[in-house]
């Protein structure tokens, strides 16, 4: 018996000691965080996050992968809780919403597909998966329905996906099984931040619209009599309907496709009717807005750009203040441009819309004059964009002679070469000087700012040396008089410390190389400083922390993304931007909206870079060359007054369509998609399309 039980006990220490001896050595360490956060967690495990149950989500949390308010089956209190845990703050955040993107699938293809026996899209799309009648058409078999776990999805009649908004809490999952990319999450933020992609259903008049305005959806709404409903879709991505609806270029009636039938939509016309509507019957229509977040920023400039940029600033739930030089702001709309073509009540109209969200516009403030950069940095705006025009905008104002310096050591080059050897307009010129550009005045640069006292110049071109604009003996002149020529290098950035610039960020556009150049000064060879994004680069890493009231400000300067037409371009002063100031309004007015997405992403650290299959000039999209069952109609004339009577008894040469003319000609767009066509006027038949091509 005593022999058994000494058995026993020995055998009971070895097997302790080798499970002690486990330990050590499969110890698997779980952060203290991870389990907490876990146990504040639902449990639900629905996936809704995008990881595989709520362990998962709470790994995600901890490892800063997924944010705090990612568990969509909890609330508001949740991610407060998680946030707490986690040593942050949450602002609010407004819900994404599930939309399906597809007016019609299956049920109304003229071509249909017999998927055999399957069930599932994603199998549908792999095995049969074919060209309808519009190319992302919905295959009509229910997948998102089944996947989602909140049941916030039905198919309807016409086999088409119907969302449950009070069910639905943007979860995603949907979005995620959808073959067809036909069901997006979409809020006011996504909407803003949108850049169009090949994957999107556009239009050819959107596409062509420098703003991306959804221009088939605003006109269908003319064509029911829902003008407010039209203005709301237009304020979408253009703030100055009723401005644009007179000056626009009108690019977007290049590109109808009744222009293969007939005569284009009067697209432009249309707008105006909507907006006036809106203006006659004194009762605005905004656009949502996202929850408020609390976050100052400051926009240099009241043109149309730094209008937009302040008003879609606005949407994204922030508080936009616009600091306007001129006592008005509306900039070379007020003075460029005849008031029987756009009246100043007008123009009115549309900035008090502007004001009506909220924007705060203050007047005769100059930057660099009546505050500074580094002033609007302490006072606790997370950002200040420049959008202050070029030299046209400033001869506007009527500043005729000396030299602007809106950011800390940035000049216009011009007003250097003015200033002249005697230097007139007293720029202090530094040690350290960067010339960006310059041509055939590169050499002239040099020597002067050699003159001035500067110590260090280097001059940076985008181009090669062989494709510079300068003969290789003036290059050679330059180099001998101790200035550093740089070739295929690109600015992607400013950075300095209050009232004084510091250094330039480059990149070597062959090889991606980067590196910092001291300079005090830099002398730009434009027409206009480049729209530029400014934040502090001093503030504490930690959530909720305050800098010290009397550190020195030191900052950022980067450059908004920029057109996708022009997005493989690098750096400051790349092609496709703008010499002096934009060629039209409504291109001026797309810029503001990706300043405000720019300043957004930079303020939340987001990716500042654009998809890879993003809308651009060179876009291979499918497109048709001719069409059938569509009956010629002719585009209804705009009234006009008679010119002996402008403007004593007109106050605008156009008068404007009647309401009559406005429904009549928005019945004349085909409402159609990427190839596809929804024809009001023949319900039985599709217009068919032959000699497909690319555009």
């Amino acid at each position: 018996m005593f022999g058994a039980i000494l058995m026993m006990g020995g055998l009971g220490l070895v097997i302790g000691i080798s499970l002690a001896l486990a330990s050590k050595i499969f110890y698997v360490y779980v952060d203290p965080k991870v389990l907490e956060i876990d146990d504040l967690l639902p449990g639900a495990n629905c996936g809704g996050c995008g990881y595989p149950g709520c362990s998962a989500n709470a790994e995600a949390i901890v490892a800063g992968e997924s944010p705090p308010d990612s568990c969509v089956a909890g609330g508001a209190d949740l991610a407060e809780a998680i946030a707490a845990v986690m040593g942050m703050s949450i602002e609010a955040k407004e819900p994404d919403i599930a939309l399906p993107g597809c007016t019609y699938g299956l049920d109304q293809a003229d071509i249909k597909y017999d998927y055999r026996g399957l069930s599932n899209c994603q199998a549908a799309a792999m095995l049969y998966g074919g060209m309808k009648v519009c190319h992302i058409g919905c295959l009509g078999l229910g997948s998102c329905m089944q996947a989602c776990p909140f049941s916030a999805i039905s198919m309807n009649e016409h086999s088409l996906p119907v969302v449950d908004q009070e069910r639905c809490t943007g979860c995603g999952t949907c979005e995620r099984v959808c073959p067809k990319h036909i069901i997006k999450l979409s809020s006011v933020t996504r909407r803003i931040l949108k850049e169009y992609t090949t994957d999107d259903c556009t239009t050819p008049c959107q596409r062509q619209c420098p703003a991306g305005i959804n221009i088939s959806g605003y006109i269908e709404q003319v064509s029911l009599g829902n003008y407010s409903k039209a203005v709301q879709i237009i304020k979408e991505r253009n703030p100055f309907p009723t401005v644009i609806g007179r000056i626009c270029p009108r690019p977007c009636e290049t590109a109808c496709r009744r222009n293969l039938v007939d005569e284009p939509v009067a697209i432009n016309y249309l707008k105006r009717y909507a907006a006036d509507y809106e203006m006659e019957n004194n009762q605005r229509s905004q656009p949502y807005t996202a929850p408020s977040t609390g976050r100052q920023v400051a926009i240099i400039g009241g043109g149309m750009e730094g209008l937009s940029a302040a008003f879609f600033s606005a949407r994204l739930g922030h508080s936009p203040s616009v600091f306007e030089a001129e006592k008005q702001t509306g900039g070379l709309l007020r003075k460029a441009i005849a008031q029987y073509r756009l009246p100043s009540a007008v123009l009115q109209w549309d900035i008090a819309g502007v004001e009506d969200l909220g924007v705060k516009i203050k007047t005769n403030m100059t930057m660099g004059k009546d505050f500074t950069l580094a002033s609007l940095l302490k006072e606790e705006h997370k950002a200040v964009l420049l959008a202050s025009g070029g030299w046209d905008s400033r001869s506007g104002r009527g500043v005729k002679t000396g030299a602007e310096e809106p950011v800390p050591g940035v000049f216009l080059l011009i007003d250097l070469l003015r200033s002249g050897m005697d230097n007139k307009y007293k720029i202090q010129v530094s040690n350290d000087v960067v010339i960006a550009g310059g041509g055939t005045s590169a050499e002239k640069s040099v020597k002067l700012c050699r003159h001035l006292g500067a110590e260090n110049i280097s001059v940076i071109f985008r181009q090669s040396r062989r494709q510079a604009a300068l003969t290789e003996e003036q290059i050679k002149r330059i180099e001998d008089t101790g200035a550093s020529a740089l070739f295929n290098t690109a600015i992607t950035g400013l950075l300095g410390e209050e009232d004084r610039l510091e250094s330039i960020k480059c990149e070597d556009l062959e090889t991606g190389e980067t590196r910092k150049i001291k300079a005090q000064k830099l002398f730009i060879d434009a027409g206009r400083l480049p729209e530029t994004i400014f934040t502090r680069t001093d503030l504490p890493e930690e959530e909720g922390e305050m800098a010290a009231p009397d550190a020195p400000v030191r900052w950022q300067g980067i450059q908004p993304y920029r057109n996708p037409v022009y997005s493989e371009e690098k750096g400051l002063l790349s092609r496709g931007e703008p010499l002096t100031d934009y060629s039209a309004a409504i291109r001026a007015i797309a810029a503001g909206r990706r300043s405000a997405a720019s300043i957004h992403k930079i303020m939340y650290e987001l990716d500042l870079e654009l998809p890879e299959n993003v809308i651009s000039g060179d876009s291979v999209i499918q497109s048709v060359g001719e069409l059938e069952w569509v009956e010629s109609s002719g585009r209804h004339i705009m009234p006009t007054c008679n010119p002996e009577d402008v403007p004593q008894r007109c106050p605008e040469a156009e008068l404007g369509y009647s309401e009559q003319q406005a429904r009549a000609e928005a019945n004349r767009c085909l409402r159609c998609g990427v190839i596809c066509y929804a024809s009001k006027q023949h319900p039985e038949k599709m217009p068919s399309s032959r000699q497909a091509e690319t555009s």
